[in-house]
């Protein structure tokens, strides 16, 4: 017995066949390969000239098997439409499973962007006129720190946009904000890293980055001025720091400018470094966005920004402004991670942001979340009277404060039974549920999450799962959506 390959009509086909008895092996290999899935439901086969050409068989015998399968019911064929598989596979082991069913769920969970909002028309033309801009040398493996097109393109926009300075050879492009703190934190460890500090409040994912990388996570405490810088000079072993100074997650206040020059006169005296996400800094709604930390401190932070919130985190793209002292260590971890992303998309996203097209994204998401952040006030306003939404009037995301006695988990439970995804504060805090110098109860409300045609349905679940909890007192009529919120 020998393992062939059929090649034609563009359907590869892999088939063992033995010499002696070729007929009999086509149809027992053939038929398995329908019944066990190999082959679906709808899949137009070879023609049986070209099956035997590619097998060396005679093309009676494929025709002869054709002929059995279609009339065990398995092919069906058409004089000019030729042969394809018509009965759903199955196994002898096992029916098919019935299909899950799919709830319907909503969605208020912060940091997520609407996805259905994702620029599709444009973005496909930056990406056919990149594919068809690409020089061969471009569609090669490239520089592990990223392709320098994109490179320039994002030094010129974020110093543009955010202040940011640096050169493009000290840009590195990652593939989201994960593996570049994890990047971060190999070197760091490499070179003699023992801790990293986060604020108390923020993403276990990223913790769990840092204590991957072998460091030891070490939480700050967070206010209405954002991280408590002060507490760093206690703080033994901490060599690196990661901030939200922009836009605090998920609490939502922004990092005093006293403790801005304070965090990089800190890092500056102690040789640390500061990792700075700056994951949703464009958008701020009552007046113009902070300018990035990273430009107090060019040698000492590393500025992280991402495509997830403008566009949506399926494009997979991240960049960081990195210390020119640390590039050649980056590369190295980039090398040994093998993992890089893929070079076709790093040109596209190149293409939108030289053609503008990322700034217009930009200010329509302004637009839009904007019209969501002030239609959740007023329903919070008119319908929660026992509730305040608190943080800036900015990102994708706000903190709402429960009535004293109305426990986070009542309310996210209520929320969870009515089809609503919601967090509560606790779910962020670095320190463990209940334990010492805990806020009060807040819930996390991510606005940017729902499509525009669910936001009311999932404002009036949020209402009903707070009211039933106990928060709010009893559930208020609204005002009326003034216009559908986009």
């Amino acid at each position: 017995m020998t393992d062939s390959w059929a090649n034609s009509s563009g359907l590869d086909l892999h088939l063992a066949l033995g010499a002696a008895r070729p007929g009999r092996d086509l149809e027992a290999a053939l038929r398995e390969a329908v019944t066990g899935g190999r082959i679906a439901p709808g899949t137009r086969l070879p023609s049986s000239r070209a099956l035997a050409a590619d097998l060396g068989v005679a093309r009676n015998t494929v025709s002869a098997v054709y002929a059995q399968l279609a009339a065990e019911g398995w092919l069906a064929s058409r004089v000019g439409a030729g042969t394809w598989v018509t009965r759903p596979t199955t196994t002898a082991s096992a029916p098919p499973a019935p299909p899950e069913p799919v709830r319907d769920l909503l969605d208020l969970r912060g940091g997520i962007p609407d996805a259905s909002a994702f620029p599709r028309a444009t973005w496909a033309a930056s990406a056919r006129r990149a594919a068809a801009d690409a020089p061969a040398a471009h569609l090669g493996y490239g520089d592990p720190l990223g392709d320098a097109v994109l490179r320039r393109s994002l030094a010129a926009y974020l110093a543009r946009v955010r202040g940011v300075r640096s050169e493009p050879g000290s840009l590195v492009v990652t593939h989201g904000f994960g593996e570049l703190l994890a990047l971060v934190c190999r070197v760091l460890a490499a070179r003699g890293a023992r801790g990293v500090a986060v604020e108390r409040y923020g993403h276990a994912a990223h913790r769990e980055v840092i204590e991957a990388a072998g460091l030891r996570v070490v939480p700050v405490a967070v206010d209405d001025e954002g991280l408590d810088v002060g507490r760093l000079a206690a703080l033994p072993g901490v060599d690196a720091v990661l901030v939200t100074a922009a836009h605090q997650f998920p609490t939502g206040a922004a990092l005093a400018p006293a403790r801005r020059r304070e965090l990089v006169a800190w890092a500056a005296g102690t040789g640390a470094l500061v990792v700075e996400d700056d994951y949703d800094g464009e958008f701020r709604y009552d007046r113009r966005a902070v300018g990035a930390l990273q430009a107090l401190a060019p040698d000492r932070v590393v500025y992280a920004g991402t495509a997830s919130k403008a566009l949506a985190p399926g494009i997979g793209l991240a960049w960081g402004a990195v210390p020119p002292a640390l590039v050649d260590d980056l590369a190295r971890e980039r090398r040994r991670s093998g993992v890089r992303p893929d070079r076709l998309g790093q040109l596209t996203l190149a293409r939108f942001v030289d053609d503008h097209e990322y700034d217009r994204t930009v200010r329509r998401r302004r637009a839009d979340y904007r019209d969501r952040r002030r239609r959740l006030q007023e329903v919070v306003d008119a319908r929660l009277p026992g509730c305040r939404l608190v943080g800036m009037d900015a990102g994708l995301h706000g903190l709402l404060a429960l009535p004293v006695g109305v426990p986070e988990r009542a309310v996210t439970g209520a929320a969870a039974a009515r089809g609503l995804r919601l967090a509560g504060l606790g779910d962020f805090d670095a320190a463990g549920p209940g334990a010492p110098g805990a806020a009060p109860p807040h819930v996390v409300v991510g606005y940017g999450a729902p499509p525009g045609h669910r936001f009311e349905a999932a404002l009036a679940a949020l209402v009903d799962a707070v009211s039933a909890a106990g928060g709010g007192g009893a559930a208020r009529p609204g005002p009326p959506a003034r216009g559908r919120p986009r």
